[in-house]
């Protein structure tokens, strides 16, 4: 099943990761009542990943503040070791990213923004993508096309759509 606008998302028992550790979180009390832009990476320290997709964030969290959003959450299918030491790489924890970790996929697999690239070693990966999401209801969905690119799903390009 494919997620679409319009709809809302199904609740998935995730890992919240921080700078001291990582808890379990229902996705669906995350948003309950809230307004969040929640973006999907292929991968924590993946090149675009690491390099544009997150900085772009991070330098617009003012700005998604500005326009009402409640939280910025960064979603990987990856351990939440991994991604606590990409959070403290990257600096996402003082810019105020919240990091997700999909540890199984299962939400990721379960909205159909899965792949898998066994060529480059990436087994059921998210899909690059970025929706924002206001009450647990899909506003916008902007999904990467091509692998290896990231247009759609930046920071700008969500900022122009709120």
């Amino acid at each position: 099943m494919a997620i679409f606008i319009g709809e809302r998302l199904p609740d998935a028992t995730l890992f919240e990761v921080g700078p001291d550790g990582h808890q379990l979180v229902s996705l669906h009390d995350k948003l309950r009542g809230r307004k969040v832009v929640v973006f999907a990476v292929a991968g924590a320290f993946a090149d675009i990943c690491n390099l544009s997709h997150m900085p772009g964030y991070m330098r617009n969290m003012e700005a998604f503040a500005a326009k009402g959003v409640d939280e910025v959450i960064c979603l990987s299918v990856n351990d939440p070791l991994v991604m606590k030491a990409w959070g403290k790489a990257t600096g996402a924890f003082s810019a105020g990213v919240t990091l997700l970790a999909d540890t199984n996929s299962g939400f990721t697999s379960g909205t159909g923004m899965n792949f898998d690239f066994p060529d480059d070693g990436m087994i059921a990966r998210s899909k690059r993508y970025a929706m924002v999401v206001e009450d647990g209801l899909v506003l916008t969905l902007q999904e990467e096309i091509h692998a290896g690119m990231c247009e759609v799903s930046t920071a700008p390009a969500i900022l122009e759509l709120l």
